[in-house]
């Protein structure tokens, strides 16, 4: 009897084990942290220092925290990113905030276009990696400051938990109830 038990729990756990995904779950990275996405005041330091603690995958986000019609966020080619022109962007979002996807590997430029900001220093280099092999650091604070519409939670491994934990449980209380 207590054997039977046993191979129910294990063949419960087994199947939610299965359950669980196996993609890394993509990191949300809140860009600037809780200063967002404005003009610095120490020219481009400020977001050259945080995207150098940061680690950029394929499948990742950028949050871009901003007020529509005081920033913008317009993704250029590496030869307009240094004299910040916008002339032939690849994509411009107005709108802010705004969630872009980082969807292919290598350097990614962004920029504002609102009046000088970018030659101010309103402007960020990342690099993509192909894909994420091991759960991705920290990011800092995903609350931005100020008025604007705070944003959603981030992504995390808690979907594969929340598949995992009812599924052992259930498998508990069939052993103890079989």
């Amino acid at each position: 009897m207590a054997s039977s038990k046993l191979i129910m729990v294990v063949a419960v756990i087994a199947i939610a084990s299965l359950c669980v995904p196996s993609t890394v779950a993509q990191t949300r990275h809140v860009v600037g942290d809780t200063f967002g996405w404005r003009v610095p005041s120490d020219g481009n330091a400020n977001y050259t220092n945080w995207a150098s603690r940061q680690t950029f995958n394929v499948g990742d986000t950028l949050f871009f925290n901003f007020t529509t019609g005081f920033h913008d966020v317009t993704e250029v080619s590496e030869n307009a990113y240094g004299p910040c022109t916008a002339t032939a962007p690849i994509s411009s979002h107005p709108n802010g905030p705004t969630t872009l996807n980082l969807t292919t590997a290598g350097s990614h430029y962004y920029i504002c276009t609102v009046g000088t900001h970018c030659q101010l220093g309103q402007k960020l280099m990342i690099t993509v990696a192909g894909s994420s092999s091991t759960t991705p650091a920290p990011t800092g604070s995903t609350t931005p400051t100020g008025s604007m519409t705070p944003p959603p939670p981030s992504p995390s491994g808690s979907s594969s938990l929340t598949t995992v934990v009812p599924v052992t449980f259930l498998a508990a209380a069939l052993a103890l109830l079989y």
